[in-house]
């Protein structure tokens, strides 16, 4: 048993010994971190804001009267006729598929507009990321969810955050 352990560390360190001569420069990146603390983020979120807002307000508007027509007719059910009733069910229901179609239509379009405006970043991020590594002469960047362990000092997410603030 002691022997091929013996063995099999022998062949680790002869097949080691070449990488090691060859050792590349690595450097990790948290992505997370980057988008979360970038200055862009917030001007994004206004401009979505800005351009979904109209929409955001019509949805709201049509949340509130279903709200009180459901509530007016749970108050008033027992002095409304059966015509009265089947007049209100409809309505709500009416209002309620509105609701939905509108609703939809809107959360499909922000997620849509979100996800172009996180590629429009995510190009910059890499270029930014790709300059480091070439002043630095990094060899490689890996994420750093993708690695079990990195020295601090093989982070250079606050460098990209402080390039791409620069670049505002």
């Amino acid at each position: 048993m002691n022997k091929m352990l013996n063995r099999a560390l022998m062949t680790l360190m002869l097949i080691g010994a070449p990488l090691a001569a060859n050792a590349e420069k690595l450097a990790v990146v948290d992505m997370g971190a980057v988008f979360e603390q970038l200055p862009q983020r917030e001007a994004i979120g206004k401009a979505l804001e800005k351009e979904f807002g109209d929409r955001e307000a019509e949805v709201k508007k049509l949340q509130g009267e279903l709200r009180s027509l459901m509530e007016k007719n749970q108050r008033d059910a027992a002095l409304m006729s059966e015509a009265q009733k089947t007049e209100a069910v409809r309505k709500m229901e009416s209002l309620q598929a509105d609701l939905q179609l509108k609703g939809k239509a809107l959360q499909e379009d922000v997620r849509r507009r979100q996800a172009e405006e996180q590629n429009k970043i995510l190009v910059k991020v890499q270029q930014v990321i790709k300059d480091i590594a070439e002043k630095e002469k990094i060899d490689m960047v890996l994420q750093s969810g993708a690695v079990v362990f990195a020295k601090p000092q093989t982070d250079i997410s606050s460098k990209v955050v402080e390039a791409l603030s620069k670049a505002k």
